[in-house]
């Protein structure tokens, strides 16, 4: 596995080298003929390891099957007549997390090692037995039964510690069960809820007794109860170990929300294959998204690829890459997306392409023959309860979470301390589950996308003035903006970071960043304007902000982001609704809502 990693590093970097001198002539640096050398060494040692691992299959003509394509990527033949999807069917989900969770090392049982120690001391004996002459008999004899005199005791050693341990760990257990009911103790009877968290508390009670980090960190939270630090690297620290119960409550609860998600989106994944080609996408990277201004933040393609959006047909078609460079390096005001992109892009496999048209393209969904009014509505009714049933199973699961961990780590049931703890669980909650969750909010809003993209599409070079902003907080024409930049083009960068991130609470930063963004912008802008300091209170009110956001939502060219912002309102703390967080998010629904009714203006008009 070593050798493999260094090679693919070595590949990686020698590729990402090429990639950057591409254009330049003879060019070749100084260590790439040592890395080749070293990539072709590792090479060689990965082919021995591998013929001394074990012996090689039957190829595949002896055997008289054809072997079958593998494929670099994350994508899965559904049900549907070999359709690729980009969702993994639940029991593979289920059995990525398994396999995860069994990565770690396990402590052997007493019969375990009485093995081992077996195998060691037969070893021996062949060896031992290989040095002896054939006339030496006696010594032959003397060995094999001397071999089975110790391999024998080792076993009934075995057996008899094994025993002792079993019972010790049943008297144990019972212990821990007496504690657990004397905690939930209670002259009602308990509901199946409380009697799993009952059975889940006692399983930590007996984690706690065969390991020693959880009482070293009850004693740091003891000692800093204030520092809010400690309680991320508390939770993070927790579920690195899969075999904690509130690490394997995690993992079982996101199997049945995925469970409860996979039906949905892949029905419309497979509606998707009937779907024309004729219709347009969006592309990401218009207008510059992913180009970094000055000092600003780079786009990754690499992460979260669920939320991107899709490329127009005949565009940049969006590669799946651990370590992918910069999407673009510089792109002029008014340039159009073909010449923006790199060349470097436009060469890579478009592997993600089903992908990007099930989740970006809500035009190229399917409509299919006219249904009956009647029962369109009955579906979207059936489908808007169904997101209701599914989000209340997982605030009814991160409760659950939250409930247990307070249990088992009483220093941090305080308010801020719950907050944080809060936090760290629902981003590992949501990691997975973001993509096919944000898939199903785009189904249920998806007449809002289609009206949205619509008119980002019609209105993208419709003049500030139009929207409402305010001539003071426009650049004038004479002062120009830098290459591949234009007004307010930081903010709509920030506003597409929402599209990398897959915890609720990092999505709400990024919204609320763009904003602040925005009132810097406005103040540097109306500054110059007037030629003098920027100043000290805020160049702009509510009433300035609304029209610029309106025009940075029409520059992102992200209709996703109704579904996104629906999504956010429904898994946002209460306490961050009523705060800065919750001003932002409110403003960015309004001002989609006033983009979503220039295009219902146009069709009127």
């Amino acid at each position: 596995m070593e050798y493999l990693k260094s090679i693919s590093y070595i590949s990686q970097a020698l590729l990402e080298e090429a990639t950057a001198a591409k254009g330049a002539s003879d060019v070749v640096l100084p260590d790439t003929p040592k890395m080749l050398k070293l990539a072709e060494q590792c090479l060689e040692r990965a082919k021995s390891s591998a013929a001394v691992l074990g012996k090689v299959k039957p190829a595949a003509h002896e055997t008289g099957l054809s072997p079958a394509p593998i494929s670099r990527h994350r994508r899965v033949f559904s049900d549907e007549g070999g359709k690729l999807s980009p969702f993994l069917p639940p029991e593979i989900f289920q059995k990525l997390q398994i396999t995860k969770a069994q990565g770690t090392k396990k402590e052997l049982t007493p019969l375990e090692e009485a093995s081992l120690q077996n195998q060691k001391l037969r070893a021996a004996y062949e060896a031992r037995m290989a040095r002896l002459n054939p006339s030496q008999a006696v010594q032959k004899t003397s060995l094999t039964l001397s071999l089975q005199r110790q391999m024998m005791e080792n076993l009934v050693i075995a057996k008899a510690r094994e025993e002792t341990l079993q019972r010790k760990m049943e008297e144990r257990r019972l212990r821990l069960q007496e504690a657990a009911n004397r905690r939930f103790s209670s002259s009602i009877a308990l509901t199946p809820e409380e009697q799993e968290q009952r059975a889940l508390y006692a399983a930590i009670l007996e984690y706690e007794q065969d390991h020693e980090w959880p009482k070293l960190w009850k004693a740091k939270l003891k000692k800093n109860p204030t520092d809010l630090s400690l309680v991320s690297g508390l939770i993070s620290h927790l579920l690195s170990f899969p075999e904690h119960p509130i690490s394997q409550l995690l993992k079982k609860l996101q199997h049945v929300i995925y469970s409860r998600l996979y039906p949905f989106v892949s029905q419309n994944l497979a509606d998707l294959s009937t779907a024309s080609r004729g219709f347009s996408s969006l592309s990401l990277d218009a207008e510059g998204l992913l180009t970094p201004a000055p000092g600003g933040r780079r786009l990754r393609s690499s992460q979260s690829l669920y939320c991107m959006a899709s490329v127009q047909e005949n565009k940049v078609n969006l590669g799946h890459s651990l370590s992918t460079p910069p999407l673009s390096e510089g792109l002029g005001t008014k340039g159009s997306p073909q010449e923006e992109a790199p060349a470097c892009l436009a060469d890579r496999e478009g592997s993600f392409e089903d992908l990007e048209r099930f989740l970006a393209a809500s035009e190229t969904w399917p409509t299919g023959p006219p249904a009956e009014p009647q029962a369109a509505a009955e579906m979207e009714a059936s489908l808007q309860e169904q997101l209701k049933a599914i989000v209340k199973d997982i605030h009814n699961s991160v409760d659950r979470l939250l409930s247990l961990t307070l249990l088992a780590f009483e220093g941090l049931n305080t308010a801020s301390s719950k907050d944080q703890c809060l936090a760290r669980i629902e981003e590992a909650f949501f990691s997975p589950l973001w993509a096919p969750l944000l898939a199903l909010y785009r189904r249920v809003y998806q007449a809002r996308e289609v009206a949205l993209s619509r008119s980002m599409e019609r209105h993208r070079n419709m003049p500030p003035s139009e929207i409402g902003v305010s001539a003071n907080l426009f650049p004038q024409a004479s002062n120009g903006h830098a290459a591949g930049s234009y007004p307010y083009s930081t903010a709509v960068q920030e506003l597409g970071l929402i599209l990398l991130e897959s915890c609720p609470q990092r999505k709400l930063e990024c919204i609320v960043r763009a904003l602040r963004v925005i009132c810097e912008c406005a103040e540097e802008y109306c500054a110059a304007r007037e030629s003098q300091p920027q100043p000290a209170s805020a160049a702009i009110g509510a009433d300035d902000l609304l029209p610029i956001l309106a025009y940075v939502v029409l520059k992102s060219n992200l209709p996703q982001l109704v579904a996104e912002c629906a999504a956010l309102e429904e898994f946002i703390h209460e306490g961050y609704l009523i705060g800065e967080e919750g001003y932002c998010l409110t403003s960015l629904q309004s001002a989609l809502s006033y983009v979503e009714s220039l295009h219902r203006e146009a069709m009127v008009k």
